[in-house]
């Protein structure tokens, strides 16, 4: 049985990187100052933080069922059976709407994974779905595997600036003039369903690190290590936003420190435009995902 692997661009999977890892990629869609974009295909990073920090009116939307149902149809003249990982139902709509359609008109032939995961702890997923799919397994069972270790990862996000969070309505416009006032990086958590508040009273970046390894630390040394007693089957990887990697790279160097049992490179990737939209330019994010059982 073939087996195909699909996913969306919040993973922060580009297009060109799905070609080289045989997947097919969804571009998510933006509205721009009134003009529509469609991620890495006619907006790229570069071009997007521009106008972001023009003060361009930014902002999200979804990819149709229609188009997806469109990709869909095309993969399924070549692959038997379509796995398809979108970003968490609890940030979007489109994971909900695939599923209703998946189940109304491509039952056994397509599975769409409400694993609630986003930027690289989605792309963790998505990699460890290409594996399965290599190994054999059916989209049923890759399906099933997935939602076994959803809640198994965990994203801190220090942001940079409070703008975004006021214009999402995350925080009170009282709250981000006390926080520019004192130049708060508030470092805000992702699991499972939503991007939630961690410790909103921090000042510099330095200690924002410090804060994301302790609480990544707890993570692994936790609820991680209860699931089988181990903590070197940890992936660990960073996010940023913006153009300028230089934060990220120093961050990699303390955290390969932090943990010496880790013996794979600390992967570093920037987060996909969907997130930055709601958290701006120079944000700084920690991620630890627990491996997927040797005995699978």
């Amino acid at each position: 049985m073939k087996v195909a692997i699909m996913t969306d661009s919040n993973s922060g999977i580009t297009q060109e990187e799905g070609k080289r890892l045989g997947i097919r990629v969804v571009p998510m869609p933006f509205t721009i100052n009134g003009e529509e974009y469609l991620e890495d295909i006619t907006l790229n990073q570069e071009q997007f933080y521009e106008m972001l920090l023009n003060d361009a009116e930014v902002s999200t939307a979804q990819p149709s069922v229609g188009f997806i149902n469109s990709i869909w149809d095309e993969m399924l003249e070549e692959y038997d059976q379509i796995v398809y990982i979108p970003m968490s139902s609890g940030l979007s709509t489109t994971c909900e709407s695939t599923m209703v359609s998946a189940k109304a008109n491509y039952q056994g032939k397509v599975f769409v994974v409400d694993n609630q995961r986003i930027s690289v702890t989605q792309r963790q997923s998505v990699l460890d779905a290409i594996e399965l799919a290599n190994k054999g397994y059916s989209g049923e069972e890759i399906e099933k595997k997935l939602l076994e270790i959803k809640m198994q990862s965990d994203i801190f996000i220090m942001v940079n600036t409070l703008k975004y969070l006021k214009k999402g309505g995350r925080i009170t416009p009282a709250a981000a003039a006390a926080g520019k006032m004192l130049n708060l990086k508030p470092v805000l958590l992702i699991k499972g369903e939503k991007l939630d508040k961690f410790r909103m009273l921090n000042r510099t970046l330095g200690n924002a690190k410090r804060i994301m390894i302790d609480a990544c630390k707890a993570c692994v040394e936790g609820y991680l290590k209860d699931i089988d007693g181990r903590v070197d089957n940890i992936h660990l990887e960073i996010a940023y936003s913006g153009t300028d990697k230089t934060n990220a790279l120093e961050f990699a160097k303390m955290i390969k420190e932090e943990f010496p049992l880790i013996k794979e490179e600390i992967a570093i990737y920037p987060l996909s435009l969907s997130v930055s939209c709601h958290i701006g330019d120079g944000a700084l994010a920690m991620a630890v995902c627990k491996a997927m059982p040797e005995n699978w």
